[in-house]
């Protein structure tokens, strides 16, 4: 284990890229950035405290945990790999995600999912334990978000969700009605079979966090998916 406390970003980084563990701790950090920043290889970093902005940016493979809130923007163009927070993360999480999962046990701010893509395999997944905040899954062109509203009482989105949706789907548990979606999305209660598809990643989610996934899954989800009248469609060329 290694103490952040004295280590600038540009150092901490360095240690970690330099490192032979695959297995690797660090306690005591305090807004340092980028923090496994364009890793590639099957290191499983555990952070306790607060990683600054662009935690795990352009992340290709291996494992980032924090065991403590996330600051914005992580997993900024994420390619590949997991990361895990057992807290809360700000905002533009997954911004432009092209691959790879993110679970966050807590909330997540703005534009969480924000430019989402996928391409042949690679399909990028966001699971929201609480809420997310506005413009949740905007101009989504591909992947998953999964909002669980685990203890909230309302909507667990806000506003503007899926605004210029041309892809993707997102996923809301909550037994309140949406409201005020834009035009760009289409809401309906999730069917068996689409609860099949968001199954195997809130059962990850569960098992990271302590979780009954059975319990979860039983409830009412609404899924949102791209109208087909979307304007924006006409800006993307066919898959």
């Amino acid at each position: 284990m290694i103490s952040a406390a004295n280590f600038d970003f540009r150092e901490l980084n360095r240690r970690i890229k330099t490192a032979k563990e695959t297995v690797y701790y660090i306690d005591d950090c305090f807004g340092q950035r980028f923090i496994g920043c364009g890793m590639n290889s099957d290191k499983h970093i555990t952070i306790k405290g607060t990683p600054g902005n662009a935690l795990g940016a352009y992340l290709d493979g291996g494992i980032i945990e924090v065991h403590g809130n996330a600051q914005d923007a992580v997993g900024d163009t994420m390619n590949d790999g997991r990361i895990i927070i057992h807290g809360n993360a700000g905002d533009a999480l997954g911004y432009a995600m092209r691959g790879g999962c993110i679970f966050v046990r807590g909330d997540t701010g703005y534009r969480t999912g924000i430019h989402m893509k996928e391409y042949k395999e690679k399909k990028p997944i966001i699971v929201i334990g609480g809420k997310a905040g506005s413009f949740l899954g905007e101009y989504l062109a591909g992947g998953l978000i999964i909002v669980l509203g685990i203890g909230c009482q309302d909507i667990p989105v806000w506003y503007f969700t899926g605004t210029g949706m041309h892809g993707g789907k997102i996923f809301v548990r909550t037994e309140r009605e949406l409201s005020g979606l834009p035009a760009q999305v289409t809401e309906k209660v999730a069917d068996s079979e689409e609860l099949e598809e968001i199954a195997p990643y809130v059962t990850e989610f569960a098992g990271n966090f302590g979780m009954d996934a059975q319990k979860l899954l039983k409830d009412r989800f609404y899924v949102l998916k791209p109208n087909a009248k979307n304007p924006y469609k006409q800006l993307y060329t066919a898959n």
